[in-house]
């Protein structure tokens, strides 16, 4: 996961806490402003699982048509 996206979401969640605190924890800015912390968070969490394959899975993808790669429905 790249310190780029955790520099984003540092800085979004600054900002979410200022405009709660401006508009106050009910509002719709509020929440808007926490969707998007949220929603940066989840991609982050969705690169980080994109990133960890093991290293059968990694030969898997260059060759899906060897022996270990096969998939078997039951």
């Amino acid at each position: 996961m790249s310190n780029n996206i955790q520099e984003t979401i540092e800085k979004e969640r600054d900002q979410a806490r200022t405009i709660c605190d401006v508009e106050g924890a009910t509002s719709g800015e509020c929440a808007a402003a926490w969707d998007a912390v949220e929603e940066l968070q989840a991609e982050a969490s969705h690169q980080k699982q994109k990133q960890s394959k093991n290293s059968l899975e990694i030969y898997c993808d260059d060759h899906p048509e060897a022996a270990e790669c096969r998939v078997y429905e039951d």
